[in-house]
């Protein structure tokens, strides 16, 4: 039977990253994988061994590609990576791009990119030498047929004039994956990628996989940490345990070992030292719990040139309620949490109250942001100094993204109070970009409730963190949200990660 990837007795080279034991893995043709296991693992390592980013000793990967007519391992093997879901990894982009026009209209449009990804693999196909014409003719019918039904499927027409900075998280997963299909690769690998999507969109993308891995020459690898919706599609599952690869298994038989998870994982101790943190009195709010209006939009309407995103959106929050925000993807969901914090410059062309602030009365946007305790996909992906996490935290002290500082003495104690709580402590000095992304999440988690905000803005927090970690979290923002005039917004596709104290609801629906 035809192995497609195979690894004998692999050993890391670097001495500082490696696995405990050697590799040892058949990837069969007609197997359609998933690599599992917690947050810091060793799952990324696994992947960077399969694709010979990460090199490794006394042997090599051997690949059997066929029928693909290309030999490069980059052509045949394509991956699609968390921070992708977020866009390119551009050290130009910071923080508040998204939402500045003049900035927007310098990024290209979706069609531009998908266009120029079509360009490049056919390119690829003139320069393969061993492709006769007929070969050639035959693999772009198929790739056009492939655009046809990609663009079906993910309603991609409605988003080919949109500037590739204004999609949502979701909007760029299917972008994502629609550049990299088109390239015809042999295998597919993709981080969490049902993360970030819409009911719909998840199902979208499900019945996609499903077919490419029973229709055509694709195998498909999915690095999930998400691990209680595997894909039926899967047909076997590698767990990686504390830098060590467990032996292949079936998904029927990786399935019968699992355990419930327990529906509580912050230690009662825990609990109590976050009801009993004393309100900090510059962060929160002075009000009487339900009288003040935390949030108050008036008929607001957002435009970004002839796309309205927002329109005469009216919509009150009282201090001390806990909210779910959902709604499709592209709905306008991080575009209303970009004004509630202060980084979307139109608020000022609209009637909106902060906290019983009018928006262009004189106030400040840290007036505003003192108050509020964030984290977001494009948060995330604003991070990337290789920095101490502890100053990454400390950065949430004075609302700061992109400029960095040591912690002065007196609010180290706090960062560590912190990162204890989301179990992140043995890793204050380690550096950011050294993190797994999971790993990486936590901190920006702790980095938003280390000042004690009066509102905490989560949009899609549990975003790469496993099973294990996305119960402690959904346990820490419970717990943080029965002090007194502790107010939510969270976003998030699965209901099941919303925390139980949620008392509102609002629905955002797509602008057509």
């Amino acid at each position: 039977m035809q192995k497609i990837i195979s690894i004998k007795n692999g050993v890391a080279r670097h001495p500082s990253y490696r696995l405990k034991n050697p590799i040892n893995l058949d990837i069969m043709a007609g197997e359609s994988i998933a690599i599992v296991g917690e947050n810091g693992s060793g799952k990324s390592m696994l992947i960077d061994i399969l694709t010979e980013k990460h090199p490794i000793l006394m042997t090599h990967v051997e690949y059997d590609f066929s029928p693909s007519k290309a030999k490069m391992v980059s052509d045949n093997i394509k991956h699609i990576q968390f921070r992708d879901s977020y866009g390119t990894s551009d050290s130009t982009y910071y923080y508040q791009q998204r939402w500045n026009q003049h900035d927007i209209d310098d990024t290209p449009t979706v069609q531009e990119l998908l266009e120029d990804a079509i360009a490049l693999a056919e390119n690829g196909l003139k320069n393969e030498l061993m492709l006769t014409d007929e070969d050639r003719r035959a693999i772009n019918e198929e790739r056009a047929a492939l655009q046809e039904m990609l663009y079906r499927l993910f309603h991609l027409d409605e988003l080919l004039d949109k500037r590739i900075i204004l999609l949502s998280s979701g909007e760029l997963r299917k972008f994502q994956l629609t550049k990299t299909l088109l390239t015809n690769p042999r295998v597919l690998i993709m981080d969490n990628p049902f993360i970030g999507l819409d009911v719909n969109a998840r199902q979208q993308l499900y019945d996609l996989l499903k077919l490419l891995t029973s229709d055509v020459h694709l195998q498909v690898i999915l690095v999930l940490s998400k691990t209680d919706d595997i894909p039926d599609f899967i047909t076997h599952v590698v767990e990686m345990k504390e830098m060590e690869m467990l032996p292949k298994v079936s998904l029927s038989e990786w399935l019968s070992r699992q355990e419930p998870m327990p529906t509580q994982v912050l230690s009662d101790e825990k609990m109590q030292r976050i009801l009993q943190l004393p309100l900090n009195p510059e962060t929160n709010t002075q009000a009487e719990p339900g009288t003040q209006h935390v949030i108050d939009f008036k008929n607001v309407n957002i435009k970004y040139g002839e796309r309205t995103i927002l329109k005469d959106l009216n919509f009150t929050v009282m201090n001390g309620e806990h909210w779910a925000l959902s709604g499709e993807n592209g709905a306008g969901k991080s575009t209303l949490l970009s004004i509630v914090c202060a980084d979307n410059p139109q608020a000022y062309a609209n009637n909106i109250i902060l906290f019983g602030h009018q928006r262009g009365t004189g106030e400040s946007i840290w007036d505003i942001k003192k108050y509020i305790g964030s984290i977001s996909p494009e948060m995330h992906r604003a991070y990337m100094k290789d920095i101490p996490a502890i100053e990454i935290v400390a950065s949430g002290l004075s609302d700061s993204v992109g400029l960095y500082m040591r912690p002065k003495p007196e609010q180290m104690s706090i960062c560590e109070f912190w990162m204890d709580i989301f179990g992140i402590l043995k890793y204050r000095n380690t550096t950011f970009l050294k993190l797994s992304s999971g790993e990486q999440r936590l901190v920006l988690l702790a980095r938003a409730f280390v000042k004690d905000p009066s509102l905490l803005i989560l949009d899609e927090p549990l975003h790469g963190l496993d099973l294990k970690n996305r119960r402690m979290v959904k346990d820490i923002i419970e717990t943080f949200c029965k002090r007194t005039n502790k107010t939510l917004i969270m976003v998030t596709h699965y209901e099941s990660e919303l925390p139980n104290n949620i008392d509102h609801r609002v629905f955002l629906r797509k602008m057509k």
